[in-house]
């Protein structure tokens, strides 16, 4: 089993920057990838970014010049940071996490909201 902790959610207003972090514990050796991904009142769950155990990156195109994914491997981190938020990134963050094996784990959860 993979625990994910996740933190660093937050009211924001437009423009301002947060920084999610997702430690993960457990059953943790390498990982496939681990990202963030994001839902929205009566949206569908979204990717925002992910990063492979290579170091290959991938975001999503609203992510794309304003959110950097990067890795803490000592700490078993992952870290989102988001700048020049706008409201339309307001949802509940998601932490994932996929092992070698193609298992998915999921983190509670955590809320940004950015006011106009």
């Amino acid at each position: 089993q993979v625990r994910l902790v996740e933190s660093g959610g937050g009211l924001v207003q437009a423009g301002g920057s947060l920084r999610l972090s997702c430690a993960a514990s457990g059953s943790i050796f390498r990982f496939n990838a681990m990202g963030w991904y994001r839902q929205a009142p009566g949206k569908q769950r979204e990717l925002v970014a992910n990063i492979r155990n290579s170091g290959i990156t991938n975001y999503a195109d609203s992510a794309k010049g304003r959110f950097t994914i990067s890795r803490d491997n000592a700490k078993n981190t992952v870290y989102l940071q988001m700048n020049s938020l706008k409201p339309e990134d307001t949802a509940v963050y998601y932490c994932n996490y996929v092992n070698m094996g193609g298992s998915d784990y999921w983190g509670q959860g955590t809320q940004v909201t950015v006011s106009s």
